[in-house]
C-alpha cells in the first residue's frame, strides 16, 4: 500500500500513525492476519518512514489478509477509515520480493522562503563539487558522522512560490530544492544536506524549510529517478503495464 502525509498530518509521528493505520484497518473491517504467540499483533510492516515534520506523497506498508481481497475496494475502505492527510493512494497483490529492498532511493522537495537563487544555487554547486561533506547527527546509537556527499544522485535549484493556505496574504517567491538520495546507512535526510550547504557555503535558510517526499522506489538507471516499486507487482499481474511515480491507479486492478 502506498499513502501520503500530508498537511497537519507531517507532523505525526510514526507510532501514532500506526496506530491510526490499525484503528482504520479494524474500522473498515479488513480480514488482518495476526502473529503467533502469547502477544498476536497485526501484520502490518513499514518501508522506509519519513521523518516526523516532513510530508511525503510515497509512504509504504505491507498489510498481511486472511484471504484475497479486491485491492481497489480495499483502498476505498481504508481511505474512508484514515483521518483527512493520511490519505491512501495506492494498493497493488504483493507479489515475489522485497518490498523494502526495491526503495533504494527517495525524491525529495525543499522549499526554502526568504531565500536568493542565486546564494542556494552558489551553495549547490559546492556541494556537488565537493568530493565528500561530513555530517554529524544524533541518532539511536549515539552522535554519528557521515559523509552526505555520496548519497545525493542528484540536486537543483529553481524558484517557484511558496504554499500557503486560503486566506493567507498572497504566495511569494521561494526557491526551491529538488534532490534524489539513495537510501544508505546512516540514512541520509534532507537536513542533513542542509547541514552540508551550511558547513561549506555558510548558507541557512532563515526560517525551517517545508519538506516533501516526492517518491522513493528503485533507481532507473537511465533517468537515475526513482520509479515505481510497484511495477514488478503490475507486471506479474497485467502483463506489464507501468504507472509513474505519483499516479493512483483506479478501480482496475
Amino acid at each position: 500500500m502506498r499513502y501520503a502525509k500530508r498537511g497537519r498530518l507531517r507532523f505525526t509521528s510514526h507510532r501514532d500513525i500506526s496506530r491510526a493505520v490499525e484503528r482504520a484497518v479494524r474500522r473498515a473491517g479488513i480480514p488482518v492476519a495476526f502473529s503467533a504467540g502469547f502477544s498476536p499483533h497485526p501484520k502490518i510492516s513499514y518501508a522506509g518512514a519519513a521523518p516526523t515534520g516532513v510530508a511525503s506523497e510515497a509512504e509504504y506498508l505491507e498489510i498481511g489478509v486472511t484471504r484475497p481481497c479486491e485491492p481497489a475496494r480495499l483502498r476505498e475502505a481504508l481511505d474512508a477509515s484514515l483521518p483527512p492527510g493520511l490519505d491512501v493512494v495506492d494498493v497493488v497483490e504483493a507479489r515475489n520480493g522485497s518490498l523494502a529492498d526495491r526503495l533504494e532511493a527517495s525524491a525529495w522537495e525543499l522549499r526554502l522562503p526568504g531565500t536568493l537563487l542565486e546564494t542556494v544555487s552558489d551553495a549547490v554547486g559546492q556541494f556537488l563539487a565537493a568530493d565528500r561533506v561530513e555530517v554529524e547527527r544524533m541518532t539511536k546509537k549515539g552522535l554519528r558522522r557521515f559523509d552526505a556527499r555520496e548519497a545525493v544522485l542528484g540536486l537543483l535549484v529553481f524558484e517557484g512560490i511558496e504554499q500557503r493556505a486560503a486566506g493567507q496574504t498572497p504566495p511569494q517567491p521561494c526557491v526551491i530544492l529538488r534532490m534524489v538520495v539513495r537510501h544508505v546507512t546512516p540514512a541520509v535526510r534532507p537536513d542533513d544536506v542542509l547541514t552540508g550547504l551550511r558547513l561549506l557555503a555558510d548558507f541557512a535558510p532563515p526560517s525551517p524549510p517545508e519538506v516533501t517526499r516526492l517518491a522513493q522506489g528503485p533507481l532507473d538507471a537511465d533517468t537515475g529517478e526513482p520509479i515505481d516499486p510497484f511495477d514488478l507487482d503490475r507486471d506479474a499481474k497485467r502483463g506489464g503495464d507501468a504507472v509513474p511515480v505519483g499516479e493512483a491507479v483506479g478501480g482496475d486492478l
